[in-house]
């Protein structure tokens, strides 16, 4: 009997049972376009309808001996999923226990046919050449840190802690100088014929390297990948991306998995930031992802900026990861500023850094950093500081303007004729101060000065260097032209306060990039805040701080120093997850399992499993594993038989901030 061609095909599903590889035959009429890479759709026997997929692979051709379904059609003959991908979302998905769809659905844009059809009938991009002048000016650019551009040559894996500082790129561009350092590493990288790929938490720092790679001249060769762009533009940017020319990727969470040509360098700009945290399923991080995508393709792998996670100073006290330090340190004037004596205790901004932004106005632009938004985010009672609460919804009271009627911040209701609840009171006074708050106490106590807020609701990415106090929240700070004048860095205890584990990291980071904004020489005040952290912002030492950070977590088993998964289901589903982790992981220590527990007063249950590194794929394989189980147990029922339990396990592999 002759022997049948055989595509095999990842099914695009959520279903975890579907999560691997299934051979169809190649009917004689696609023969010609069934190609690996293309997208195609294909008939489910059990379902009895026809869903898309990938071909991932061409099959052992071999005889009709088994029941094999045919393709159904080819949907494209553009091969969106290259080989290197499927590698990468596979390594991928398996290290989080998750499935290779979902991570391809973060890689891969959805199809957009005429996008396409621009695309095929266009002529294939042409490499962009650099030009000498500018690949001499990124050069001298790295010089700046001697072992970046051998480490970009070598494909080494660095850590970078940015010098702080803005810098002029065009006439009407203003951007941190760590934004030109990574332009250049990824100019430097196209001059030797390779992609480059840089991920970036957020549209303000997309802009930054947008702006220092347009002074290069390589604008041809910069592709952008961010959520802003529009579906043809996103699928038209992706098939750019699959083109074999080196191409600059430059973009959000989903850029690490960019499938350029040759990929050369991969470069994470503060990776501490949450907006880099991946939401969807499996989520994982791209810092992990780029950590896989290097050990599989190769290349260099630089990890940057003005703080350093402890997940990469755990990568450089292994070995893993080597630093690239300055060739000349340089630092902010970080002044610890407290009130003084016969000034009211907790004085919001004390004598010393009113002083110096009153000074620093006459020279140009102030920030004011702040931690919330609004007016007033909190209200509590006037008489017995209880916290104002909606007594419909239980949500926290907050004022939009002196004097307005108190709103719920969840439901929105107006809190009219409001009591507390605990002394019965019928006033309430503000617990916080928002940015627009804050901008109106200053603007009284300066009159006649310029007042900028920047917030969530007030978005800027840039101001002039005339005087004006910024006012912006954190991560929200416009860059001033010249840099500022002086920053003052407000409720940085208030901030300190939140039990998340990693707010000391947190507060380093958002004070860190806020004094980097800082004009050379200026004065940049943390008021009221003391400790390790201050310390560190003081002495610009923020490796050292992580360093102690994770020197102080690993006898207590926290991450980073060991991995986390969460498992939440129903009882009899955790315990079947977290038995099969304990058969596939015999050395397994009896305090590597906390809980389970129940969750919110619902009958899921939840339990926290730690464990090392290098038992890593053993548990996330034997998760995956319960994970597909669970799943089977909850087929469609026969006709006539009455449905069975619903599937609630869920599995999270690396949890940031775990907690039972």
């Amino acid at each position: 009997m002759a022997a049948r061609r055989v595509a095999r095909v990842l099914v695009d599903s959520p279903l975890p049972q579907l999560d691997r590889l299934f051979d169809y035959v190649i009917p004689d009429e696609l023969a010609a376009d069934a190609v690996p890479g293309v997208r195609v759709k294909v008939p489910l026997r059990s379902a009895g309808r026809v869903v898309e997929g990938y071909l991932v692979e061409m099959g052992v051709d071999d005889p009709a001996d088994r029941p094999l379904s045919d393709l159904e059609a080819v949907v494209s003959p553009v091969q969106v999923l290259p080989k290197r991908l499927y590698r990468l979302v596979r390594a991928v998905a398996d290290r989080a226990a998750g499935g290779a769809g979902d991570v391809l659905r973060l890689a891969v844009p959805k199809r957009m046919v005429r996008a396409e059809k621009s695309w095929l009938a266009g002529d294939p991009p042409a490499p962009c050449a650099v030009p000498a002048a500018a690949h001499d000016r990124a050069r001298s650019v790295l010089a700046a840190y001697p072992a970046l551009e051998e480490g970009i040559d070598a494909g080494a894996r660095i850590a970078l802690d940015a010098a702080p500082g803005v810098v002029r790129v065009a006439e009407e561009h203003v951007v941190g100088a760590w934004a030109l350092l990574l332009a250049a590493s990824a100019v430097t990288t196209l001059a030797g014929g390779r992609s480059g790929i840089i991920v970036v938490p957020d549209y303000r720092d997309e802009e930054q390297i947008l702006a220092a790679l347009a002074s290069f001249g390589v604008a041809d060769a910069v592709v952008r990948v961010d959520a802003r762009q529009s579906g043809p533009e996103r699928y038209a940017g992706y098939l750019r991306i699959l083109a074999e020319a080196p191409c600059i990727v430059v973009g959000s969470r989903s850029a690490v998995y960019a499938p350029a040509h040759a990929v050369g360098l991969v470069a994470l700009w503060d990776d501490g930031d949450s907006l880099l945290t991946e939401p969807l399923s499996p989520g994982v991080h791209p810092r992990d992802a780029a950590l896989v995508r290097q050990e599989l393709e190769g290349g260099a792998l630089l990890f940057a900026g003005h703080t350093r996670t402890t997940d990469v100073q755990r990568l450089v006290d292994a070995g893993w990861v080597r630093e690239a330090p300055a060739a000349r340190r340089a630092s902010p004037r970080v002044i610890l500023s407290a009130t003084r004596e016969g000034e009211s205790h907790g004085s919001r901004v004390p004598s010393a850094a009113f002083a110096a932004a009153r000074e620093a106005l006459q020279a140009g632009p102030v920030l004011v950093q702040v931690a919330r938004p609004g007016f007033a985010p909190s209200l509590v009672c006037a008489e017995c500081r209880s916290p104002a609460r909606c007594p419909h919804c239980g949500g926290p009271l907050r004022a939009h303007r002196r004097g307005a009627v108190p709103e719920c911040a969840w439901c929105g209701r107006a809190a009219n004729g409001w009591t507390c609840a605990a002394c019965g009171s019928d006033r309430v006074r503000m617990a916080s101060s928002g940015s627009e708050r804050t901008a109106d106490e200053l603007g009284r106590a300066f009159p006649g000065t310029r007042i900028i807020v920047s917030d969530g609701a007030h978005p800027l990415t840039a101001v002039d260097d005339r005087p004006a106090l910024v006012i912006a929240t954190r991560g929200a700070e416009p860059i001033a032209d010249g840099g500022y004048r002086a920053v003052l860095l407000l409720d940085g205890d208030r901030m300190l306060q939140s039990d998340d584990l990693r707010i000391g990291e947190s507060c380093l980071r958002w004070w860190s990039n806020a004094a980097a904004l800082a004009a050379p020489g200026a004065p940049v005040h943390l008021v009221g805040v003391t400790g390790s952290v201050a310390r560190a912002l003081a002495t610009w030492s923020q490796p050292a701080y992580a360093r102690s950070e994770l020197a102080e977590r690993a006898p207590l088993k926290m991450p980073p120093t060991v991995r986390v998964a969460t498992v939440e289901g129903t009882a009899k589903e955790v315990d079947a997850a977290l038995t099969a982790v304990r058969a596939a992981v015999t050395d397994l220590p009896a305090d590597a399992v906390l809980g389970p527990v129940p969750v919110a007063e619902s009958e899921t249950m939840r339990a926290l499993v730690r464990f090392t590194y290098a038992q890593g794929r053993a548990v996330t394989g034997a998760l995956r594993g319960a994970v597909v189980t669970a799943a089977l147990r909850t087929r469609r029922p026969a006709k006539g038989r009455p449905p069975g339990p619903r599937n609630t396990l869920k599995v999270r592999v690396d949890v940031l901030d775990p907690e039972l």
